[in-house]
């Protein structure tokens, strides 16, 4: 586990980080992808800070849950959400892979809750903030393992309809991952993200993924 001092100094120019509101799952998506030694926690809001790991010259970092926080003031809610934009917006040269991870079953319903108070939903408001200063997005539409299997579709053309993406979500697939971390699903995630790297010349980072 790399500190941020360290990592600051460390001349670091490939680095994927991983978004998403409290609690979808984002550190035990890492820990199913790369092992990693992460807090993972039930409550909404464990990550604080952002937490990195280096794995050779490859740099990839969970940033902290925006949204609900249990425990957590809404001021410091909105410290957290202010200094991971700033984080990003900082290393956005070296950041060439955002993962935003979303709980996908609760996703329609949760970005439909906020669109009735006329407010932009703010997973949607960091796909678009992603996409808009470069980072090559996917989007994990974690927890699919609470969803039929014959409602997947459904759903997922859901998820692209409220991302702005025209569905169906098919045409969509080099940008969202169907997954379940508990369950150790991940194919779709992992094929992305060694499509990915592999158009940087980096296939020699696969055997982490």
């Amino acid at each position: 586990m790399e500190t941020s001092k360290t990592v600051s100094e460390s001349g670091i120019n490939l680095e994927m980080i991983f978004v998403g509101r409290s609690n979808v799952g984002k550190s035990s998506l890492l820990k199913e992808l790369f092992g990693a030694k992460v807090k993972v926690g039930k409550r909404p809001g464990v990550t604080l800070r952002p937490t990195h790991v280096l794995v050779s010259d490859f740099l990839i970092t969970d940033m902290p849950g925006f949204g609900f926080m249990s425990g957590v003031k809404d001021r410091k809610q909105d410290i957290v959400k202010d200094k991971t934009v700033h984080y990003i917006e900082d290393n956005a040269e070296r950041i060439k892979i955002g993962v935003l991870v979303i709980d996908g079953p609760s996703f329609p319903e949760i970005v439909d809750r906020w669109d009735s108070r006329d407010q932009i939903p703010i997973d949607v408001e960091m796909f678009d903030f992603l996409r808009e200063i470069g980072i090559d997005t996917i989007v994990a539409a974690n927890k699919m393992d609470k969803v039929k299997a014959d409602e997947h579709d459904e759903l997922l053309d859901e998820v692209a309809v409220r991302l702005g993406l025209e569905p169906p979500w098919q045409n969509w697939k080099h940008i969202i991952a169907p997954i379940s971390a508990k369950k150790g699903e991940l194919k779709a995630l992992k094929g992305l993200l060694r499509d990915r790297l592999h158009e940087m010349k980096r296939d020699d980072l696969f055997k982490y993924i």
